[in-house]
């Protein structure tokens, strides 16, 4: 249930997102030397950062989740002397 949650929590941020993205490009289209764009060329440029971008955060939490557990294993694991 709370993939359902976090699904539903990421729908405003694509569309912040998209609209940051829209007004630092108006801001600095004089120093990249790129023409000002709309909201919605906005919206495909996020759509296709959050396409490379989210399979990338996925393996990279997936990795660190299990790093996260083994260490945690090892730490159970270790012998306590009885006294």
């Amino acid at each position: 249930m709370d993939a359902f949650f976090k699904l539903i929590a990421a729908g405003p941020l694509f569309f912040v997102s998209a609209w940051l993205l829209m007004i630092f490009a108006g801001i600095t289209h004089a120093d990249l030397g790129i023409v000002p764009f709309g909201y919605l060329t906005a919206m495909v440029v996020t759509i296709g950062l959050w396409l490379v971008v989210a399979p990338a955060i996925g393996a990279a939490s997936r990795a660190w989740r299990g790093r996260r557990h083994a260490a945690a294993g090892r730490r159970r694991r270790a012998r306590v002397p009885r006294w």
